[in-house]
């Protein structure tokens, strides 16, 4: 008898199966990949072995477990002592192989350091520090020297710098002009370890460099030294580097140009303490020139009223004193791009800080300005009791004084020519709309500061949450500080022992093996909340010695 349910039962499965196929498609994905490797190649094997005594082997083999390679060996990767003739370093799948080309010392241990040239193929995880040792005796030398290095300025201790040593013999000889035998690199928390030492009397640098030759050439890197020689003997721990940057003897112009709107451009290699500048040529033009110092005493702008000539000589002053000249040329009637433009102490939020007057900063300085074309509205209303106060001291600086109101929008508007740069250009039609911030986002502070020696000298610096100094206070006896209205936010308390009374943080100099003033960097960080008065105790610690 015929199944007439059959057919049927056929067809729903093959439907039913059709439809799986469609799903397996639908999900069909291409294989992910796994977590990223952050692991460096590890060592497999080593022929011969590490640590090897009585080593007689013209070549060594390293086998890692990945493909590897090698960045900058020539220069990362150093031999101590130091053979006459460089060693071949060449790549075998993932082996490196080393030959050595010179005839090796007899009963001394040889040190080869990689530095960061190892390093695995896809990832570039880099394996740091790793050395081969082998004496060529029975004995391997294994004193060491560690420690931590860290930064003179923020107390922080300083990764990824490059820890020197120098034999007495060698220091003279080698360092700040080739690459040392013997060095490490510290570890994310600053701390640093030399193995495998022969007993000697050593130097010790540390050195943070922009352009890693480790060789201390440049005047932006940071360095740092023990005056003390190392009589190593026995195993040497806490050894405390202090990084600093060196204040360069001898003055240096960085840069100098003339920029795009005319202003010449000169920059330093180091701050003066008292700049000044002076138009030696063309003669006249001394009384024409306005001049602009940064804060921090390493820039100079100078603008020049009479542009008519072909080149230019600056003398360049420190507390009266000649330090440098230097020439600019320019065609005299080679044409500037200038458009007259202001800044406004405002913050981000286009607010104005509670009893400031509103301050305008012209890029340009001003010769003079038209009162009756500046307008200043609350909310809709003009006002008119509002005063237009030019700075004595910069001719780019001017401040709007006016009974602020909480809760309105005002609207400055600087009408066309209101005004008259010292070049004859005006400014053209400009509007800055701004609000009175509230007093409830502003703070009290004060600081009950106690120092542990009322005969010496110290600098207290409040600083934001971006290391910046917001204010600075020489004190030599117990004080009261405040700090009238800081915006709400986070803030730190830095303190310069001041040993020579100068008032200003100096710096080390290496020649002179002098070290740079103490710094005391409070741990606590003090924060202020809106409409808050908050009084903070500040005790100075001793100072500590500074080998």
């Amino acid at each position: 008898m015929l199944n007439k349910k059959r057919p049927f039962l056929l067809l729903i499965s093959l439907l039913f199966y059709i439809a799986l196929l469609n799903i397996g498609c639908a999900n069909r994905q291409l294989p992910q990949g796994g977590p990223r490797d952050h692991d460096p190649p590890k060592l497999l094997k080593a022929t011969p072995e590490n640590m090897t005594r009585f080593f007689k082997a013209k070549e060594i083999k390293l086998d890692f477990d990945e493909f590897i390679k090698l960045t900058n060996q020539y220069t990362e990767i150093t031999v101590s002592p130091t053979p006459a003739k460089v060693p071949d370093y060449k790549l075998k799948g993932k082996s490196l192989v080393i030959t050595l080309k010179d005839t090796l010392e007899q009963n001394t241990t040889y040190v080869l350091n990689f530095g960061k040239a190892i390093a695995d193929v896809n990832e570039s995880n880099i394996l740091k520090n790793f050395t081969y040792v082998f004496s060529t005796g029975a004995h391997i030398d294994s004193l060491s020297i560690s420690g931590k290095v860290v930064n003179t300025l923020t107390g922080e201790r300083e990764k990824e710098a490059t820890v020197m040593l120098f034999t007495l013999k060698q220091d003279s000889l080698l360092f700040g002009k080739k690459r040392p035998t013997i060095f490490t690199t510290t570890d994310s928390s600053g701390n640093f370890t030399l193995n495998n030492l022969h007993a000697n009397n050593y130097r010790i640098y540390a050195l943070k460099e922009k352009v890693a030759n480790k060789i201390y050439d440049n005047d932006d890197e940071l360095i740092a030294f023990n005056k003390n020689v190392i009589h190593l003997t026995k195993d040497t721990d806490n050894v405390q580097l202090k990084l600093f940057k060196q204040v360069p003897e001898k003055f240096r112009l960085v840069d100098k140009r003339f920029d795009l709107d005319g202003k010449m451009f000169f920059s330093f290699n180091r701050p003066l303490d008292n700049p000044s500048v002076h138009i030696v040529y063309p003669a006249g033009f001394d009384q024409q020139k306005i001049v602009e110092i940064t804060k921090t005493k390493d820039t100079a702008s100078i603008f020049m009223k009479n542009m008519d000539f072909d080149s230019i000589r600056v003398a360049f002053y420190d507390n009266n004193k000649p330090i440098d000249t230097t020439y600019l040329r320019k065609g005299k009637k080679e044409a500037f791009t200038r458009s007259l433009a202001f800044k406004y102490d405002v913050t981000s939020t286009e607010k104005l800080k509670p009893g400031n007057g509103l301050t305008l900063k012209a890029n340009i300085p001003i010769d003079s300005f038209d009162p009756s074309l500046i307008s200043l509205k609350e909310d809709s209303t003009d006002v008119s009791n509002f005063t237009i106060e030019k700075d004595t001291a910069n001719s780019m600086l001017f401040k709007i004084n006016y009974r602020w109101k909480q809760v309105v929008s005002y609207t400055l508007t600087l009408g066309n020519g209101a005004f008259t740069d010292v070049y004859g250009d005006k400014n053209k039609r400009t509007i800055k709309r701004f609000q009175l911030d509230k007093p409830e986002n502003y703070s009290l502070l004060t600081l009950n500061v106690t120092v542990p020696d009322t005969g010496k000298s110290y600098i207290v610096e409040l600083l934001n949450d971006q290391n910046a100094v917001l204010r600075r206070d020489v004190i030599n006896k117990n004080a009261t500080l405040i700090y009238r209205n800081y915006f709400t936010g986070k803030y730190n308390v830095r303190v310069i022992y001041d040993d020579n009374g100068n008032g200003k943080w100096d710096s080390g100099n290496l020649k002179r093996k002098t070290q740079p003033e103490n710094i005391w960097n409070n741990e606590t960080i003090i924060t202020l909340r809106p409409n808050w008065e908050q009084v903070t105790p500040i005790n100075i610690p001793k100072e500590p010695s500074t080998p």
